[in-house]
């Protein structure tokens, strides 16, 4: 196998994985996923955090 094949193929599987984390995370904001807290959850921990919310 060429080195630029290798090196797509590389590429790809890093790609793959960093895209996984942020779905897994970002369900876990918004829907609740994978034990997260959902909109709701994230909303109070905002506000725990001293973010107020939008107008």
């Amino acid at each position: 196998m060429p080195l630029t094949h290798r090196k797509d193929l590389g590429l790809l599987a890093l790609r793959l994985g960093t895209g996984g984390v942020l779905l897994a995370h970002g369900s876990q904001k918004l829907f609740g996923w994978f034990g997260g807290g959902g909109i709701e959850g994230t909303a109070r921990a905002m506000e725990h955090m001293g973010f107020t919310p939008g107008r």
